[in-house]
């Protein structure tokens, strides 16, 4: 049996991780349109001639987000259902605006890595390395002009620890990064996961499940 040389495995793995996340464009640029009838993965691109400098402007970060919710956080994304000039670019951004104490709750992007900007005030951020790394915290404090990348797929979180109002901006390295906050995924799904599954999960009693799944789990996206 032959065996493939090693710099031939080595370019095979280096050529896979290329096509892991989106894919690279074959044209200039491709304005995303929605077609309400046809699925497919990612968006159809508008006739490059009707095209305007318009498409690639995104005027939703102008404005701080409200809030006065729950969370105390409100994010502004701009992933391409709302800036479609970003289809086939792979990248996105979010404005995350906070209030004293404010949480942009634990979640992950299933499909981007974030880098994060602080641009007033000062937050906790942190995330949670996988089951291999046994789960490490890793956790640090940021002020006006630091940057922190949160890795793909990680759970993390932003906490406003200072004594003004907070904002900060992320960038992430998909079109369409994907958000998914844990507490609303796991006890406000629906239909609900079944309580039998989250007392032996969270090995809590059934009483807390059932107070858990009937809070009302705010989105702050």
């Amino acid at each position: 049996m032959k065996f493939l040389p090693t710099s031939l495995l080595i370019l095979a793995l280096a050529t896979a991780a290329a096509f892991a996340f989106d894919p690279s464009p074959l044209q200039d640029f491709c304005v995303a349109i929605n077609d309400p009838e046809v699925f497919v993965n990612g968006k159809f691109c508008k006739d490059p001639k009707q095209v305007t400098a318009d498409d690639f402007l995104f005027k939703g970060f102008r404005y701080p987000g409200n809030t006065a919710n729950p969370l105390g956080s409100k994010v502004t994304p701009a992933f391409v259902d709302q800036f479609p000039g970003l289809n086939t670019l792979g990248i996105s951004m979010a404005r995350i605006d906070f209030a004293l104490g404010g949480l942009n709750p634990p979640h992950t992007h299933p499909r981007g890595t974030e880098v994060l900007v602080v641009t007033e005030g000062t937050l906790l951020v942190s995330f949670v390395t996988s089951n291999q790394l046994n789960n490490t915290l890793f956790t640090k404090v940021l002020y006006k002009g630091d940057v922190f990348v949160f890795p793909i797929g990680l759970i993390h979180f932003q906490l406003n620890i200072g004594k003004t109002p907070a904002l900060a901006f992320a960038a992430l390295s998909s079109q369409n990064p994907g958000v998914i906050t844990i507490a609303n995924a796991v006890f406000g799904s629906k239909p609900p996961i079944s309580a039998d599954v989250l007392t032996k999960a969270f090995q809590v009693d059934k009483k807390v499940v059932d107070y858990l799944q009937a809070q009302f789990w705010y989105d702050n996206n």
